[in-house]
């Protein structure tokens, strides 16, 4: 027995429609293509799938059977398609990042909420990039765009500049460093250094400051929040450095000072890395459009 999808459909529009004129009409086919259609089915199943002589037309115990498949099978069939249909149109797809900036989450989720809204059939989701290897991960087509700030020469892959930021440094208004305009890395000699739970070689305090002048923090403290942080920091239990769409919210507060990091302050970029075959998709080029204005009015305030 070979059944089709069109004999699914046949058996629905049939029972909705109560009788073959309009079931024909409803499948924009003739009522003599349907009745073949209905012969062929029959001599596969070797069951009568109606009561022939009843109006108006009723299925047979068999074609209440075959029904059942149908009603469970076409709405599966008809999402399916549906979603095939909105990947043809752009207006629906998948976006998984990955993300290889800790504090990211405080700029990223505006911009997803402002996201949804417009790409409600767009599956989201947030992997962060810290706990495997991001960009060979967008290679093999397991997330769909990372946040970076270390761009690289991928086959394939497109780094896109989001925005320029700059890392603060950020102390307690009573430490003694309050009074300086600027610090530098000696200055982090007698210091608790507070970072989040990150390699050092993902830190812009030590790729941009620490590390190239050979410098050691007298201590160091890892903490996950970014809420914790500035409570330590404020508590003046040490420093730390963050960037400045984190600290947007301290730079009026008495509890706390910041201060550029060396006379001349470090500016840092960040980059969208995505596949070059999905930047044309209309989703991924709205998205990386408020990727770049949203962060850009937090660090304004």
């Amino acid at each position: 027995m070979h059944i089709e999808f069109r004999h699914l459909r046949t058996i629905r529009a049939i029972h909705r429609a109560g009788g073959l004129a309009r079931a024909a009409d409803m499948l924009h086919i003739t009522q003599s293509a349907l009745s073949h259609q209905i012969k062929g089915l029959e001599d596969q199943t070797g069951v009568e799938l109606f009561v022939r002589r009843s109006k108006p037309l009723r299925l047979s115990a068999a074609g209440h059977r075959l029904l059942r498949l149908a009603e469970k099978i076409l709405p599966e069939i008809e999402a399916l398609e549906q979603e095939f249909e909105g990947l043809r149109r752009g207006s629906s797809g998948r976006m998984h990042i990955a993300i290889e900036c800790h504090a990211c989450f405080e700029w990223l989720f505006p911009v997803l909420e402002q996201f949804r809204r417009t790409w409600a059939d767009v599956d989201l989701d947030i992997r962060p990039g810290l706990a495997f290897d991001a960009l060979p991960a967008l290679q093999k087509e397991e997330v769909d765009l990372v946040v970076s700030s270390d761009p690289e020469d991928l086959p394939g892959i497109s780094f896109r500049p989001l925005f320029d930021y700059e890392p603060v440094f950020v102390a307690s208004s009573q430490h003694p460093l309050a009074a300086k305009p600027y610090v530098e890395a000696a200055d982090f000699r007698d210091e608790v250094l507070i970072t989040y739970p990150v390699d050092r070689a993902r830190l812009d305090v030590f790729t941009e400051l620490l590390t190239p002048a050979r410098i050691e923090p007298r201590g160091m403290r890892q903490v996950e929040l970014t809420a914790v942080i500035l409570l330590l920091v404020a508590s003046n239990r040490g420093v730390a450095v963050l960037p400045d769409w984190v600290v947007r919210e301290v730079r009026t507060s008495s509890d706390y000072v910041t201060r550029p990091l060396t006379a001349q302050g470090l500016t840092r970029r960040l980059y969208a890395a995505i596949r070059d075959d999905d930047a044309d998709k209309p989703y991924m080029a709205h998205l990386l459009r408020l990727a770049r204005e949203i962060p850009v009015r937090m660090q304004r305030g």
